[in-house]
């Protein structure tokens, strides 16, 4: 074949361009990510980020809020369903990790966070254009958005919560002590266990994800067989986060075997913590790292310091004493409670809400507790923003 003189100049040009070049791939800022941003290879959110081109695909992360301005996004209190943002992780809180997603009129009734805060900190995949929105990386003119089932250790297990539109709705629009009532009239009534059945419930509602014969202890963190409970050292039992004496409920049906404040401890860490109220500081716990305590409070592990603040809520709600032989518990800001019906400290606890933000395990022992045993869940999971709301 003979070439022109053009196309001879071309393919110069070209072999030119790789020998002095080389055939190694473009600078990292120029490529596209790993992800392909197909349905089922979808871009995550950092990928999603640099690759605000125009194009359309799809990115998978965590919703985080909703955009109010370029470097503002609230977790509560929607304004409206018009946007929300996603990031690779739920507790993600700096807006520049963040992508904000524009949503259509034909998704706010379903994935607007207004008509929908319980959607907060859930998995979903959104496909739309990856452009500027709100000044910001997003996605604009999405033609396709879903919710992504996280799953747990057992694709059979519950992983998905009720209508919350239907279990919440007497609360709706409600604040301070209306709201407080409300949600207290909503989780009222529930099938009562013998303090015998909390050993198999927990047993279920604990099971270390990682390993379905085990349970995870509260305070330890350690990961132990589910079949050694007991009071023997080093077995786990049953305690009562709401410690039994504040309010002398004891193990009776209703208070006292409510596994909704029910967890399984190491026997002698349990023994340590005894009924202390919750309070910052302390001396670290040999057995139990991470942990504290003095003669008067308890310092939990970071990574449940929001699980027990979230279950102490539940039991000032769900416990009013509006019927008989029911004992009314409160929350309130001192240690050293003894046996009245108090707990404390709620300033400490109101911050620990915050620092430590709902998790999978929680959200998946809320829907297990609804489901398998009692019938009714914690409002605190669900809905985060409804502390503030009351307290």
């Amino acid at each position: 074949m003979i070439l022109n003189s053009t196309r001879k100049t071309s393919l110069l040009f070209i072999v030119l361009m790789l020998f002095t070049f080389g055939c190694s791939p473009a600078p990292s800022s120029q490529m596209k990510a790993a992800g392909s941003g197909s349905w089922d290879s979808p871009f995550t959110v950092d990928e999603a980020i640099t690759n605000q081109d125009g194009t359309t695909a799809t990115v998978e992360g965590y919703i985080a809020g909703q955009p109010i301005s370029e470097n503002n996004v609230t977790k509560s209190q929607f304004p409206s369903d018009y946007a929300l943002a996603l990031a690779d992780s739920a507790s993600e809180t700096d807006t520049s990790n963040m992508i904000y997603i524009q949503i259509p009129s034909s998704f706010r009734s379903a994935f607007g966070l207004q008509s929908n805060p319980e959607l907060m900190g859930g998995k979903i995949k959104v496909t739309g254009e990856l452009t500027d929105y709100f000044a910001h990386a997003g996605v604009k003119s999405a033609s396709k958005i879903e919710s992504v089932d996280n799953g747990g250790s057992d694709p059979g297990e519950p992983t998905d919560p009720p209508s919350y539109e239907e279990y919440y709705q007497p609360a709706e629009g409600k604040s301070g002590a209306a709201l407080k009532q409300s949600l207290h009239d909503i989780i009222d009534d529930h099938q009562e266990l013998s303090y015998s059945d909390v050993w198999e419930a927990l047993r279920n509602t604990d099971e270390d994800p990682n390993n379905p014969n085990n349970v995870i202890l509260l305070y330890s963190g350690r990961s132990q067989s589910e079949r050694l409970n007991g009071g023997n050292i080093d077995d786990w039992n049953r305690e009562h986060v709401w410690a039994k004496s504040h309010g002398d409920f004891g193990t009776s049906m209703g208070a006292g075997t409510d596994i909704h404040h029910l967890r399984p401890t190491d026997v002698t860490v349990n023994s340590s913590r005894g009924n202390l109220d919750f309070d910052n500081g302390g001396s670290p716990h040999e057995e139990a790292p991470g942990n504290y305590h003095d003669s008067d409070s308890w310092e939990p592990r970071d990574s449940v310091k929001g699980d027990v603040a979230r279950m102490l809520f539940y039991m000032a709600v769900r416990y009013e004493g509006d019927v008989s032989d029911e004992v009314d518990l409160e929350l309130n800001n001192q240690v050293n409670n003894g046996s009245n019906p108090y707990h404390g400290k709620l300033s400490v606890l109101l911050e620990w809400h915050q620092q430590d933000p709902v998790d999978d395990f929680e959200r998946r022992r809320n829907n297990i507790i609804y489901e398998d045993y009692q019938g009714n869940r914690n409002p605190f999971i669900d809905h985060p923003e409804f502390v503030e709301m009351i307290w």
